[in-house]
């Protein structure tokens, strides 16, 4: 049960949803953590998905704020003509500014486990006149990526939400060219004061726990997002 006052974080969408209080209106099946989450890869309990009725919270206006999305793009220093993954894609939040980063020369493979998510994602790409975005409809057990294709996979608010954390980062990690990077977005778990429910928020050292046994190294973190932690991995040449 959330905390009154608590904020909701969404699901495998790329980002996170947010509501407070009363506006938290998930669907009772979406507030039960998934039973599949007990893996072998982590003890945490894995946190519920968020429907797609409520993707209208992923572009809320406040959320440039609260994010800086366009620093973030910055930061990563994504080359033209890259291939990238937008992993838990939603309605493309995230999947426009990588669209221009990499430019027509390049692509972006937009990852979502709700077809709901990729139609408005979709339209949303339309709006924008952008077209080189592949949207891919992924299952738990089954991420859809291709082999050997991409040069950075971006994961915003939804590792945490992943039902099978080792089995997707296997067929990640298998996506990634040898120099590929793997960039995992999550609120930061050890500041309080972040109005995010603790089952959407992982500490940097968490985060590495998992995905390093995942096959792949550490490479670094940056922690200049208001609330945030970006940690970034490569795949291990072992």
């Amino acid at each position: 049960m959330r905390p009154p006052g608590a904020i909701c974080a969404g699901a495998l969408a790329g980002v996170a949803l947010l509501a407070t209080g009363s506006a938290c209106r998930l669907a009772a099946q979406d507030t039960e953590a998934t039973d599949a989450g007990a893996t072998a890869s982590t003890s945490r309990q894995i946190a519920p998905t968020m429907s797609y009725v409520h993707a209208d919270w992923l572009t809320r206006p406040e959320r440039e704020e609260e994010e800086h999305p366009d620093r973030l793009m910055g930061a990563l220093g994504i080359p033209r003509g890259s291939t990238v993954i937008d992993f838990g894609a939603g309605v493309g939040y995230f999947t426009w500014r990588l669209a221009r980063r990499v430019g027509p020369e390049g692509r972006v493979l937009a990852v979502d486990i709700q077809p709901e998510m990729l139609e408005m994602l979709t339209a949303n790409m339309r709006e924008r006149g952008i077209g080189n975005v592949e949207t891919i409809l992924s299952t738990n057990e089954d991420s859809g990526l291709p082999s050997n294709a991409a040069d950075l996979a971006l994961f915003v608010d939804v590792y945490h939400e992943l039902a099978y954390p080792a089995r997707t980062m296997g067929e990640v990690r298998d996506a990634l060219k040898p120099e590929g990077r793997l960039v995992v977005v999550e609120y930061r778990k050890e500041e309080p004061w972040i109005p995010i429910h603790p089952l959407h928020k992982m500490t940097a050292q968490e985060v590495r726990d998992e995905i390093e046994p995942m096959g792949f190294d550490f490479v670094e973190l940056l922690d200049f997002l208001p609330r945030q932690h970006v940690v970034i991995f490569k795949p291990s040449r072992d």
